[in-house]
């Protein structure tokens, strides 16, 4: 009897210890979470042709070129600079690109035109990493206005496979066949 007891006893407190030993302790939301965009978007296609992951930082009030600053390298979007896969070769703006995954950086601009930067550097912080040697292409992303505020970073293609950024009052647009 006294072998059982002391058998339960042991067979306690290590399920009690094991307990606390494998508890684990989850991050809480990052402030930027992270999103993807592809093309095609919907989920009964496997066969996509473009994906874009980037983090999504908020305006939380703040003006949007507070946060991109113009005419300066900004990594598109939060954390990590975003990241975009080609599967296929194809024409992004005006220019031939081939399949493969890069970085994809802005230059923002206060009036006119943001450029659109593919660059062979991945898996970098920031732009804080960025070298100019390393760019693929540079094209111009057309900017429009939105009537609604975008108050988180977003990208997304649209039916023509053209990649829409926006954030505020601003989208940008790069055409891609």
């Amino acid at each position: 009897m006294k072998n059982s007891i002391l058998t339960i006893v042991v067979f306690v407190i290590t399920l009690i210890s094991t307990l606390q030993l494998t508890a684990q302790e989850f991050k809480s939301l990052d402030k930027s979470p992270m999103d993807t965009a592809t093309f095609p978007s919907s989920y009964k296609i496997s066969d996509k042709i473009a994906k874009v992951i980037y983090s999504r930082p908020q305006l939380k009030g703040r003006d949007l070129f507070d946060l991109a600053t113009p005419n300066k390298i900004w990594r598109t979007g939060a954390n990590e600079a975003a990241e975009i896969t080609f599967y296929k070769d194809v024409v992004f703006g005006d220019k031939p690109l081939k399949a493969g995954t890069y970085s994809l950086f802005t230059i923002p601009s206060l009036e006119g035109d943001w450029i659109i930067i593919i660059n062979r550097a991945t898996n970098i912080w920031g732009s804080y990493y960025y070298k100019k040697d390393q760019d693929v292409i540079r094209v111009s992303g057309k900017t429009s206005k939105s009537e609604k505020n975008i108050e988180a970073f977003s990208m997304m293609f649209d039916k023509d496979m053209t990649l829409k950024m926006g954030w505020g009052n601003t989208i940008i647009s790069v055409p891609i066949k």
